[in-house]
């Protein structure tokens, strides 16, 4: 069991995990760190954290696990502050959606320091943000992609899989940038379309009665279009290489059943659309056995 564990960012997935170790019996008490007060004082009040840090150097000191839940952008900042407690033997993680652009700050940040900092991508969240939405189940059935490096300390990155297991998910490991590119085509370029398609319904004239008439499809199709505009906003940044790839692959895609389209060949269109329907068809989301995981600890 952890004596302590330190939250920096107590939202949705800082909170998820604070409240998921509880529930595993894995800590004995919580600190955290929001940069609002309200949202520190919010998490307290729900009983997600115990003690609630003015700062995240606050949040770490006396913490033998510490959770960095912050937007990627703000990674490299929220490092900076707390590296003169960065000791080895203390097990730092992140939840980010990127990671090369993650890595890089920690190693600008921390120096020979990076040693304690496992890279971890949980493959867990949901539309609403917010503490108020965390959930002590949110990461059980689920991946979670850990992207250590060759400096990384194998000793931590073995607690981290320990930890992640604990708590009901699977644990994969992959290259960063293999990561950056696998996650451009399956969730941020979604999102992407998913924004620019909602987008491009709404600006229209007659938006309010095209809306009124969706059904299912269109709910499925746009529901990640409700994500947090700040958090996607530098995920798309901080991955925009991968992301432009993937876009560019889609529009050639999309040109060429436009062409088929517009020359009205319709034994052509059905012949390309089949493929794909099949191949959707036959395809299942992945969802994955845990293996069991011992309770991890000092």
């Amino acid at each position: 069991m952890f004596q302590q564990l330190g939250v920096i960012g107590c939202g949705l997935m800082g909170g998820s995990f604070a409240l998921a170790m509880k529930k595993a019996g894995l800590v004995r008490r919580v600190v955290g760190y929001s940069k609002s007060p309200s949202t520190t004082k919010q998490a307290k009040k729900l009983g997600v954290i115990d003690v609630a840090a003015e700062s995240a150097l606050l949040a770490v000191s006396g913490s033998d696990i510490v959770l960095i839940a912050v937007p990627v952008s703000a990674t490299e900042a929220t490092l900076k502050a707390i590296r003169h407690l960065v000791n080895p033997g203390v097990l730092f993680m992140d939840v980010g959606s990127t990671k090369c652009d993650v890595i890089e700050a920690a190693r600008r940040a921390l120096g020979e320091r990076a040693a304690s900092f496992v890279p971890c991508h949980p493959i867990a969240g949901k539309e609403s943000g917010g503490v108020q939405h965390a959930e002590a189940t949110l990461y059980e059935g689920r991946q979670v992609i850990l992207t250590p490096q060759p400096f990384t300390n194998p000793q931590l990155v073995q607690l981290a899989t320990d930890v992640w297991s604990a708590l009901g998910t699977t644990v994969l490991k992959m290259r960063p940038h293999n990561h950056d590119a696998a996650f451009a085509a399956v969730s941020h370029l979604p999102h992407l379309l998913a924004f620019a398609y909602f987008q491009a319904i709404a600006e229209q004239p007659a938006a309010r009665d095209y809306l009124s008439l969706a059904g299912p499809g269109f709910r499925d199709f746009t529901r990640i279009a409700a994500g947090e505009p700040a958090v996607w906003r530098d995920i798309l940044l901080a991955n925009k290489h991968e992301v432009l790839a993937q876009s560019k692959r889609f529009r050639t895609t999309l040109d060429q059943l436009e062409a088929l389209i517009e020359a009205g060949d319709a034994p052509a269109l059905e012949a390309a659309l089949r493929p794909i329907a099949e191949g959707r068809a036959a395809w299942n989301p992945p969802s994955p056995a845990v293996p069991p995981g011992r309770p991890p600890g000092k």
